[in-house]
């Protein structure tokens, strides 16, 4: 694992009123630059949108203590999947997600530089990241809690340490 996140470009949709319609949207590639420098952020990051623990777990505890990591000091909190960026939106949408930031690594590029990036093919998920949480400042990676068993095509979801209760209980005790 390096100490700094890894390099890369995100390839995200944002919202644009002026273009009007049904689908008012265009790309904007955030780099990894944009997303750390200079700030103290939350990072989540999970197998899959709409997928079970990931939509009843994992995401909501992480908007439900929003409030809780801001007092912390953390500037932002990002929910890293290997989906593209619109099955991330609709994801966000469906789980009314207002906080977190849903981040598309639709390429599964910072995934895999982050030396996390596993074969799901046993689930018909092909290439995803495994779970883990990690606390960056200013790209730093200064906390990282990744699951137990990493490993391809892993028979179990393991989910013990990358909850926002164990990121929080960090936060607070560091």
């Amino acid at each position: 694992m390096t100490s700094h996140v890894p390099a890369t470009v995100f390839k995200t949709r944002v919202r644009n009123e002026a273009l009007g319609g049904p689908n008012p949207f265009e790309w904007k590639d955030l780099s990894s630059d944009d997303i750390f420098k200079g700030k103290k952020v939350v990072v989540f990051s999970l197998p899959g949108a709409f997928t079970p623990t990931c939509s009843t777990s994992h995401l909501p505890r992480y908007e439900e203590l929003y409030d809780e990591f801001k007092a912390q000091g953390v500037d932002q909190i990002v929910c890293i999947s290997v989906n593209d960026a619109f099955v991330m939106y609709q994801w966000g949408k469906s789980q009314n997600a207002k906080n977190v930031f849903l981040l598309p690594d639709g390429n599964g590029e910072f995934t895999r530089k982050m030396g996390m990036l596993v074969d799901k093919s046993n689930l018909g998920f092909g290439m995803r990241s495994w779970r883990y949480a990690m606390y960056v400042e200013d790209g730093e990676i200064k906390q990282l809690f990744s699951e137990n068993g990493y490993e391809d095509n892993c028979p179990t979801d393991p989910f013990e340490v990358s909850d926002a209760d164990t990121m929080l209980n960090y936060l607070k005790n560091r």
